[in-house]
């Protein structure tokens, strides 16, 4: 593993999807932007391509949250989502693309903006943002836990 290589957090939704991206250090990560997917995969394609350059190829592995029904079973939109995995797989084939269970990131990320009294109009504009990042925390957070101290 290269040092200064960053992880780039997804979270896939119908209308829009949600980015967020570590430091170099892989010590944090931050709320980079929300994607409107207009119906279709190239326009978030397109985008990422814009974020890799940005970054300078920097992104060793992209994380993309998984919505798992409550019980555990495959969600209608997990398999959308597995779809979209399998895109980003064909297009990034160099890149290790990883999935992590989402249930509670977005009643997190409204929990967050609860509490950070946001107005209600903004809230659906970083909702997905906020999502990717709590995606990230717990990708990185499980990373922690498996590799040795």
């Amino acid at each position: 593993m290269r040092n200064n290589m960053r992880i780039l957090g997804i979270d896939y939704g119908e209308a829009r999807v949600g980015v967020a991206i570590t430091d170099a250090l892989q010590m944090t990560a931050q709320g980079l932007e929300t994607i409107q997917r207009k119906g279709s995969d190239k326009v978030v394609l397109k985008r990422l391509d814009e974020i890799f350059e940005k970054y300078n190829n920097e992104i060793e592995t992209i994380v993309v949250g998984i919505p798992l029904h409550m019980s555990g079973d495959i969600s209608e939109r997990a398999i959308e989502t597995q779809k979209f995995i399998h895109k980003l797989k064909c297009k990034y084939n160099k890149i290790k693309i990883d999935t992590i269970d989402e249930r509670l990131t977005t009643v997190e990320a409204h929990r967050t903006m609860n509490f950070l009294d946001i107005n209600r109009n903004k809230k659906k504009d970083i909702v997905d943002t906020i999502s990717a990042v709590y995606i990230l925390e717990t990708y990185m957070n499980k990373l922690k836990n498996i590799l040795p101290k």
